[in-house]
């Protein structure tokens, strides 16, 4: 399609952002913890709030970016969650960041289940893994920038915030005049219409590939979300490493394995995909299970090579699953309702995953050692592996149509 490539490309910048945005809150929780005084349990309440906003408003989303040009939806939400960023920058109380958070997580949300949606009317679904996967290289990449950047300007913590946010007032700008392309415009049958509220959730429910995916996706967001919080500060109390050398340190491991991990996915996916239909799930599965031993020994290792090693070979395993999960998703749902799809997956994986573990990674932590609380999170890794293992076997029964959301 005409403006495919652009249209991609500007999308990977915006969601870079956004993980910028997102993860400069790791970066600094030490410097905010200080400034207002907060305990763990308070200071996983910040990333805890976004994250419940965030979901709750991504349905929302969803529906209207069913029913709405997307471009306009992109637009306003890049430019809320960038000033809700920096207004993070300006807070002077525990209140007014709590508030700042929960903003942000409104303009996020109606970006986050948007974007897939508009990918996969741009590119056809032999690609939609590989394109998918480039979209979500800006997880690791924004999560990295945003580890380094609030590392190296803790003791400057607002102005970590305006340099994250203030890019986005720009790109906000410039999405409404990204391509809007049709709607199931790369999908085989008659133009889609938007599916009714209560019907699409009707259609969700029986959707049984759709809810073994959601699954997984959700425990690997659970764990994902406390570590990316909480990594920094556990590296720095007690693997010694200085608060500089924790942000580099997992910015590098993240932006290579992040890289590495995604962009094999998507393309080992749609290659594996096209020769028997859930392999690429089956891919997902593997890299679980093979992350959770890693994610193990980045915490009872206490060599400082090793446990990089670990925490680097964890990350490629996890983020195998970013390309074939969100392309499964995208599949096996009509294209009349598939950002309403992404909206009700990140309400669930959120509301299941990342919205609940920093907060108990942070009272696991005031009531045993933060390492523990770390290593704990190996469990969901390896559950969520577990459970996609029977959804291979509901794809090759019935591959996935582009024109049924039915199971």
């Amino acid at each position: 399609m005409k403006g495919a490539r652009f249209g991609l490309a500007a999308l990977c910048l915006i969601n870079l952002l956004n993980y910028v945005d997102r993860y400069i809150l790791a970066g600094v929780m030490d410097a905010l913890q200080t400034t207002f005084s907060l305990n763990d349990t308070q200071g996983g309440q910040l990333a805890t709030i976004f994250m419940v906003v965030y979901m709750c408003a991504s349905p929302l989303g969803g529906y209207l970016g069913d029913r709405m040009p997307r471009r306009y939806l992109i637009g306003l939400a890049v430019l809320v969650w960038s000033a809700a960023t920096i207004g993070s920058g300006l807070a002077t109380s525990f209140g007014w960041l709590l508030v700042a958070r929960a903003v942000t997580g409104i303009g996020e949300a109606g970006y986050g289940t948007v974007a897939p949606s508009v990918i996969s009317d741009l590119f056809k679904k032999e690609q939609r893994s590989r394109m998918l996967a480039y979209f979500y290289t800006a997880m690791p990449l924004g999560a990295a920038v945003g580890f380094v950047v609030g590392g190296a300007m803790e003791s400057q913590w607002h102005h970590a915030f305006f340099v994250g946010g203030a890019p986005g007032l720009v790109l906000g700008v410039l999405a409404f005049f990204l391509p809007e392309p049709k709607r199931g415009a790369m999908d085989d049958g008659p133009p889609p219409t938007p599916v009714p509220f209560a019907q699409g959730l009707a259609a969700l429910r029986s959707n049984a590939r759709y809810w073994y995916v959601v699954a997984g996706l959700t425990l690997m967001t659970f764990s994902i979300g406390g570590l990316s919080i909480w990594m920094p500060k556990y590296l720095h109390a007690e693997r010694a490493f200085t608060r500089g050398e924790a942000g580099l340190a997992l910015g590098v491991t993240t932006v290579i394995g992040g890289l590495v991990g995604t962009l094999a996915g998507g393309i080992i996916g749609d290659r594996l995909d096209k020769r028997r239909p859930g392999s690429g799930v089956l891919l997902s599965a593997c890299g679980l299970l093979t992350a959770a031993p890693f994610m193990v020994g980045a915490v009872l290792l206490h060599d400082r090579y090793a446990l990089l090693a670990c925490l680097l070979l964890a990350q490629v395993c996890i983020f195998l699953n970013n390309g074939p999960l969100n392309a499964a998703l995208v599949n096996v749902v009509s294209p009349g309702l598939r950002s309403f799809a992404f909206g009700i997956s990140m309400l669930v994986l959120h509301l299941l995953g990342d919205a609940a573990s920093p907060t108990l990674i942070g009272w696991l932590s005031d009531h045993s050692s933060l390492g523990t609380a770390i290593l704990v999170n190996a469990v969901p890794v390896a559950v969520g592996g577990l459970i996609l293992l029977p959804a291979v076997k509901l794809f090759r029964l019935e591959p996935p149509s582009p024109s049924s959301s039915a199971p």
